[in-house]
């Protein structure tokens, strides 16, 4: 289902969004300026706005002729504190912020496939919602935006993230676990300072904290089922401030990233009462906090099969779509109704978050084009099948 007018005219169109919007990124929540672009692009291409109370991000629709279910296409926005090196003409004039991240792609794609959506909705069963979500780089947007009623009434939500390492016209899929849960660790290990020279008159935080390591590797390997997914990672260690002072206090601090949710409150426990076991072996105490960032991006099965029939009609190629240890606050949506998410290939030259990031704008028409050929699929088959 192409955009019945020509095609590099339409590519050209959102190519000119996609690199507007790369020129003028803004940090997470601070995304003003590109809220403001995308309603205007939206009014431009007649596209109905919601009224919403949100300080950033947009939210659209575009009611199809017939009655019918209601799903989202969702959008990222923000950028991140990065210094751009790209050397385009369109680089980032915003010093220290860069879409290194695609977010850019993500907005002016499902733009594209909003235009295309608004003029199929004579043919449309049902109602298909844009969300132009702020801040999934801090993993607050999504609680954000539907705290102010963004999914009232819809029944599923679809997203996507842009894959450097997939070529042009390749579409990822796969039901399941696709991106990790986020969550995050501080250790505070309490000994006894002292003389470096006098070592047994102290409780050296240096040398538990180091021990706390080695045995929170364990964790994975010894006291969870191999066939599940974690990572633990110890990201900081930071004590002392000279060289003949055992000092008083350590501070540890990382990540923990797995596929499984119900993983998540085990590992936290394992990791709090191995640290309190070692810390009690030599004498020390132990503060342990732990911050619940994200959960599973998990994506649900029901779409597998016309999530792969949207692209492989479209002449795209359609993949095993690999499993990625990053987060995505896609899925606090997810927690609240059905939904998928997928990788569009970019053919970029760098991978994510990278100060060179860029990719191939051709892409844009692929992503537009799948997402509205998906949303008209996904209601045609509910308006026949009348799923619930």
């Amino acid at each position: 289902m192409i955009v019945e007018k020509d095609e590099s005219e339409f590519l050209n169109k959102l190519i000119q969004y996609r690199r507007e919007l790369h020129k003028y990124p803004e940090l997470s929540m601070k995304e003003f300026e590109t809220t403001k672009r995308i309603k205007k692009w939206l009014k431009e291409n007649n596209i109905e706005i919601i009224d919403l109370p949100l300080k950033v991000g947009v939210v659209a629709q575009i009611k199809g002729k017939y009655e019918g279910k209601t799903i989202a296409l969702r959008a990222d926005i923000d950028a991140l504190p990065i210094n751009e090196e790209t050397g385009f003409d369109f680089s980032s004039v915003n010093s220290g912020v860069m879409h290194a991240c695609g977010h850019d792609f993500h907005m002016a794609s499902i733009l594209g496939a909003a235009i295309i959506l608004n003029e199929k909705k004579s043919e449309l069963h049902g109602t298909v919602r844009i969300i132009f979500q702020p801040a999934e780089e801090i993993a607050q947007g999504a609680k954000f935006v539907y705290e102010h009623g963004v999914l009232d009434g819809v029944d599923a939500i679809f997203g996507m993230h842009n894959r450097p390492d997939l070529e042009v016209g390749t579409i990822g899929v796969k039901d399941g676990p696709l991106m990790a849960s986020v969550d995050r660790f501080e250790i505070d290990v309490i000994g006894l300072g002292g003389h470096a020279g006098m070592p047994h008159d102290c409780i050296d935080p240096i040398v538990v904290s180091s021990q706390i390591v080695s045995a929170m590797q364990a964790i994975v390997s010894r006291n969870l089922n191999p066939f599940d997914n974690a990572v633990i990672s110890v990201t900081r260690l930071q004590s002392g401030n000279t060289w003949n002072v055992i000092p008083d206090k350590a501070e540890l601090e990382g990540t923990v990233r797995t596929f499984q949710n119900d993983m998540r409150e085990k590992i936290k426990d394992l990791m709090k009462r191995t640290a309190e076991g070692i810390a009690k072996a030599y004498g020390a105490k132990i503060k342990f906090r732990w911050f619940s960032y994200l959960p599973v991006v998990d994506n649900d099965p029901q779409f597998e099969g016309i999530a792969r029939e949207s692209a492989e009609e479209l002449g795209y190629k359609t993949v095993y779509a690999e499993r990625n240890l990053g987060g995505e606050d896609f899925a606090f949506y997810q927690e609240k109704i059905p939904g998928f998410f997928v990788w569009v290939g970019v053919q970029g030259s760098e991978e994510w978050h990278q100060p060179s990031y860029n990719l191939k704008e051709e892409a844009l028409t692929v992503a537009a084009n799948y997402f509205s050929n998906l949303a008209i699929k996904v209601l045609d088959k509910w308006n026949l099948t009348k799923i619930s």
